[in-house]
């Protein structure tokens, strides 16, 4: 049986910030935790920007999808971590539950995305060391 811990990071489209959370996730968690990333109302798509933003720090976004809560309904998690935009996930089954309150970079500028992708990161890192 893993001992890494499952974590998920929901948001309602699954296209920006919940798709940066689970890529720093991995990356400062590898071995540590098992990420993931789901929306209410996935869009289908992981957002353009998101997909630069990360690939400005070595991530290629372009593997991940833009996918529902479907697939954890009843699913135990270590910690579902909301992202600031009003989900809850009640079918999710977590031991924490965590609401960061990040602003939605959908429609921001560059460098404005770039400080929300470097602030997703340090609260994923606080996370992982939390765990």
């Amino acid at each position: 049986m893993s001992s890494r811990k499952i974590v998920l990071f929901v948001c309602v489209e699954n296209s920006n910030r919940s798709q940066m959370a689970e890529a720093f996730a991995r990356i400062h968690g590898a071995g540590k935790v098992e990420a993931h990333s789901a929306g209410s109302r996935p869009s289908g798509r992981v957002n353009l920007k998101a997909i630069e933003a990360m690939k400005a720090v070595g991530y290629d976004l372009t593997t991940h999808t833009s996918k529902g809560l479907a697939a954890f309904n009843g699913k135990e998690v270590e910690v579902a971590v909301t992202m600031g935009c009003g989900d809850e996930c009640p079918l999710v089954h977590a031991h924490q539950r965590v609401d960061w309150q990040i602003p939605d970079p959908r429609d921001m500028t560059p460098d404005e995305f770039r400080g929300v992708r470097d602030l997703i990161e340090r609260k994923v890192k606080q996370l992982i060391d939390s765990l």
